[in-house]
């Protein structure tokens, strides 16, 4: 039997080890589950641009990341605005190179019965949650396809898998990027490019308190009681699976729905 070593010379399909300080795109990176991912990667070794549309917030993101010995940059872009979008990661690539991984975290809700769904607030969610996705993968994927090496992880959400009350705009958006992320897959899966989406639920995040603080969901003590590990996940627990499909140990899976959930049943 040969070693370890000898085998994975003959191991087949694409780079099986990451590029060393590898260049890294996460949307909505400065807040809640993004700004978790954001600085897991960086601490990783990665060099992390942030982007979001609020400025401030991404430039005390990166600033903290630095602060802490990792690389990192802001760039203030709304993944709504194609040319904004366009502009961060030409700004990217000129200071570190070509994007070798994103994450799209960016991403808005509203809780509005189906009649009072006004075409604006349709358009909005969809705008932000599906075309800001298409948009960001859009721009940085040619990078990836030249290198012959790429990862990918869109956010989605549990809301798009069950269905929500009162949040179609949102779950049409999520479930729409679901499909988008497995076509993506498929499309790439030949040039090196996992794709691949988180669906999270049970996710103590600011946005789920502002929605508890309007009523419109139950506090975190009676959510608990309904996941099955007994407590609530955070954003560690979605930057610790991000990680893992960023890295080169998840070459094998791509197209996939990876729930971090505490075990609910969707």
């Amino acid at each position: 039997m040969g070693s370890p070593e000898e085998g994975r010379e003959h191991i087949p399909g694409p780079l099986a080890t990451c590029p060393a300080g590898r260049v890294v795109v996460v949307t909505g990176g400065a807040s809640g589950m993004g700004l978790s991912v954001s600085r897991r990667l960086a601490a990783a070794g990665d060099r992390v641009a942030v982007f979001d549309r609020d400025g401030a917030r991404a430039q005390r993101a990166a600033e903290g990341i630095r602060a802490s010995g990792g690389s990192a940059m802001a760039c203030e872009v709304d993944v709504t605005d194609r040319p904004a979008v366009e502009e961060a990661v030409r700004k990217v690539r000129a200071e570190w190179g070509p994007v070798q991984v994103l994450v799209t975290s960016a991403g808005v809700f509203a809780f509005e019965d189906f009649t009072d769904i006004s075409i604006e607030s349709w358009n909005r969610i969809i705008d932000v949650n599906l075309n800001g996705t298409f948009h960001c993968v859009q721009a940085v994927i040619p990078d990836m396809v030249a290198a012959g090496w790429g990862r990918i992880v869109t956010i989605s959400s549990s809301s798009a898998q069950r269905g929500s009350p009162k949040m179609v705009h949102y779950t049409a958006s999520k479930g729409a990027v679901i499909a988008m992320t497995k076509a993506l897959a498929r499309e790439y899966a030949t040039r090196g490019i996992t794709v691949n989406t988180i669906p999270p639920s049970g996710i103590d995040t600011p946005m789920s308190r502002d929605s508890q603080s309007a009523g419109h969901l139950p506090d975190n003590e009676t959510m608990a009681r309904a996941i099955p590990v007994g407590y609530l996940g955070n954003g560690e627990d979605i930057a610790a699976a991000c990680e893992f499909l960023c890295s080169a140990d998840a070459r094998f899976i791509t197209g996939q729905v990876v729930g971090v959930n505490g075990g609910a049943v969707i």
